[in-house]
């Protein structure tokens, strides 16, 4: 298969951009999430604010797959197409899929994945309905 120039940067770029944008790239989020009760605005966006938001990954504004996490970030995450987020269905939803690792690539993109309690968390919120709360 032969791959233009022009797509070789593009990869690259893509997938480099998460890994030199972030000051914090390979450190870990001091995020906490409870065993149940997950509020988005108390946990869940400010994780994607620490570890997703900025220019290069999914802020600024040409966000790569168009899925802009800069507060506020609920309604772009939620209607973002294609589907990310099944509410009650966390094992059907495209954004644990790629937390997790089952879909790639797995996200954050190079940089240190989410902790075991993180990603519990967020798919806490999802089985508790994805709600703006």
């Amino acid at each position: 298969m032969k791959i233009s120039l022009a797509s070789m940067i593009f990869l690259l770029l893509f997938w480099t951009s998460c890994k030199e944008e972030n000051p914090l790239k390979d450190e870990v989020s001091n995020i906490v999430f409870p065993d149940s009760g997950v509020s988005y605005a108390r946990y869940v966006e400010p994780l994607f604010q620490q570890q997703c938001a900025f220019s290069g990954c999914h802020g600024g504004s040409q966000p790569p797959s168009g899925l802009n996490l800069t507060t506020p970030s609920y309604n772009n995450l939620l209607n973002h197409q294609p589907r990310l987020v099944t509410p009650g269905e966390p094992d059907n939803s495209l954004l644990i899929q790629r937390l997790d690792g089952r879909v790639s690539p797995q996200m954050p993109l190079n940089r240190t994945p989410l902790t075991a309690n993180q990603l519990k968390g967020i798919r806490k919120w999802i089985e508790e309905g994805a709600l703006n709360n």
